[in-house]
């Protein structure tokens, strides 16, 4: 049973996937906000079908924490794939962080270059990571949209603490606003690896914002404390 229902769910969720690309397409040719409007349907997509198929309830916590009348930005834990399209579902058309390599791939690479994700080479100095920052307040500051990272910067375990990336705290002193940290144990469900996907609860936890003007270093050592402290309370 487990294995039939996450195979229908994998085959609704890449045959809806590439039909929105598809029919999305005239917006590469309209202004970014069309493009963004399919991007929160995929969103609720994967939420409707996560609970349909794999039987699992799907609750967000805390969504009062989003900032109403400043910019901010969110701080997301990352355990699988259902993250990078629910939180469309629940943020205002996020910018997303991502590998440049990312933006390589056919057709999905031109929609996140039209709905201006920033890329970044992974674990090396270029040029273009030279003046990474300077370009992520530079959108954000241009954008009435709120910045999305991944500071663990890849997907993990659900069990697994690993060490958050230093740059979260150079892009927490570059935009000098709220961050909105997330905690979320979608791994239990949606493993990073393999087809198979188990019944469950998959709880999204938005946590109270962290203000503006703390150092780099500190406001990491918080944030990392607030999102683990509160994957252990909804695992």
């Amino acid at each position: 049973m487990l294995l039939l229902r996450s195979l229908l769910f994998n085959l609704f969720l890449y045959t809806g996937i590439v039909s929105v690309f598809f029919i999305a397409l005239p917006t590469l040719f309209l202004p970014p906000k069309f493009t963004l409007l399919f991007g929160k349907f995929l969103g609720h997509y994967v939420v409707f079908i996560v609970k349909i198929f794999l039987n699992t309830q799907v609750e967000f916590k805390g969504t009062d924490n989003i900032p109403k009348t400043e910019k901010y930005f969110i701080a997301s834990a990352h355990q699988s794939m259902f993250e990078t399209f629910a939180l469309q579902s629940v943020f205002d058309y996020p910018v997303f962080i991502l590998k440049k390599e990312l933006l390589k791939i056919p057709l999905f690479g031109l929609y996140l270059k039209k709905i201006k994700s920033i890329e970044i080479v992974r674990d090396t100095t270029t040029k273009d990571n030279l003046h990474f920052f300077d370009k992520v307040a530079s959108v954000i500051k241009n954008e009435n949209r709120p910045l999305l990272i991944f500071p663990q910067g890849t997907r993990v375990k659900i069990e697994e603490r690993v060490p958050f990336k230093k740059g979260v705290g150079r892009i927490y002193e570059a935009l000098n606003v709220s961050c909105v940290p997330i905690a979320l144990n979608s791994g239990k469900v949606w493993p990073k690896k393999g087809i198979i996907k188990y019944p469950g609860k998959i709880t999204v936890s938005l946590l109270e914002p962290i203000k503006p003007g703390l150092n780099r270093d500190e406001f990491i050592k918080i944030l990392e404390k607030k999102i683990y402290d509160e994957i252990e309370n909804i695992s």
